[in-house]
């Protein structure tokens, strides 16, 4: 499954009664693989924050998560607006994880690089 973060912050926030939060909670944690877009870009309230916290340790050790993200692991707390929270949640993604840094050029922008002339299509 493939979602954004806020995508997925916004459901589970706006889920108005515990079953239905519930639900939500177990269509993010069925799949064997799910893929959270975006982290970093949004800064999530303490609810969000919390959900996102309780999604990942439902998964811990059950399914796998993959993260796309702009921001060093350093600053989740300022993400999360809570320091602590975000080293629990850091503690529980880490702990089997494989940590790949992409450094260089957008990829997104290479048509534009091109249509631009600056000869820096790599």
């Amino acid at each position: 499954m493939f979602t954004t973060l806020s995508h997925l912050a916004e459901a589970l926030e706006t889920a108005s009664y515990p079953t239905l939060l519930r639900q939500r909670l177990r269509r993010y944690t069925t799949p064997s693989v799910l893929v959270i877009d975006e982290v970093g870009y949004t800064t999530l309230s303490p609810a969000q924050a919390h959900h996102f916290f309780e999604l990942v340790t439902a998964r811990y050790e059950h399914g796998s998560i993959l993260l796309t993200s702009n921001t060093v692991f350093s600053h989740w707390g300022k993400l999360l607006g809570d320091e602590i929270l975000a080293a629990a949640l850091l503690d529980r993604l880490l702990h089997h994880a494989e940590v790949i840094a992409i450094n260089g050029r957008s990829y997104r922008m290479k048509d534009r690089r091109e249509t631009l002339g600056t000869g820096d299509e790599k």
